[in-house]
């Protein structure tokens, strides 16, 4: 397989659990961290998956390398590439495809509940059963684009993954690992005390490391799922 390329925008949100799964199964990647000084690529040419990360930023921020990573989400969806985002990423996918990124109804922070909707590409991403409880970090979401099938819900934020064809657009943080949800629980966010005060989905510190012991191994079977979808899309 050609190599699967990571866009990677900060250093504390790095590829993670998704490293981990292609690395497993040998599979190569290259991954592209703009906060280290790496360019996004000019095109996605000689790969074969493409996967977006997550980021502090918003996706509306006026940043060369947002604005080049749509580029690359319209082009490897135009060559029939799989599309992965994460969070960050699923956004981009949504403003590449022509929908809004806004403020979400209520931050998610931590180990939060997502239900499934009744649309069949559902269960092919996600599985069997009503839902899953999943990692999330983010204060916006993104609106449906043209075409998309409307995956999965949650009280604090109607729209959390959408699906075109083999491209899958997340707003929660599949990619995470213990050693991840460990660092930034203790790395904070200045956003982050005002959030908790008002949203009950928002979780504190303690929350999120004791969600590890809780969760982390089901995320990780749901991960293996997703990620083995994606890649499904390649052969």
């Amino acid at each position: 397989m050609k190599p699967v390329l990571i866009l990677q925008h900060l250093n504390s949100d790095g590829p993670a659990y998704l490293g981990t799964w292609l690395a497993a199964r040998g599979l190569p990647m290259e991954v592209r961290n703009t906060q280290a000084g790496d360019a996004f690529p000019a095109s996605v040419e000689g790969h074969g998956a493409l996967a977006i990360l997550g980021g502090e930023m918003s996706a509306n921020d006026p940043l060369p390398s947002l604005r080049q990573a749509e580029v690359l989400i319209r082009e490897a969806m135009t060559l029939g590439i799989p599309v992965l985002g994460h969070c960050l990423g699923g956004q981009l996918m949504a403003r590449a495809l022509g929908a809004a990124v806004r403020d979400s109804p209520a931050p998610e922070i931590g180990w939060q509940p997502m239900q499934l909707t009744d649309a069949p590409e559902a269960r092919r991403w996600f599985g069997d059963g009503p839902g899953h409880r999943v990692m999330h970090w983010h204060y916006e979401s993104f609106d449906l684009p043209p075409g998309a099938h409307w995956l999965a819900r949650s009280e604090a934020c109607p729209h959390q993954a959408f699906a075109i064809g083999p491209h899958l657009a997340m707003q929660f943080h599949i990619e995470v690992d213990a050693d991840k949800v460990r660092r930034w629980a203790e790395a904070g966010d200045p956003k982050w005390p005002e959030a908790l005060a008002r949203h009950p989905s928002v979780q504190d510190r303690e929350a999120l490391v004791a969600g590890i012991a809780d969760w982390m191994e089901a995320h990780q079977r749901l991960a293996d799922r997703v990620y083995e979808s994606w890649l499904n899309g390649t052969r």
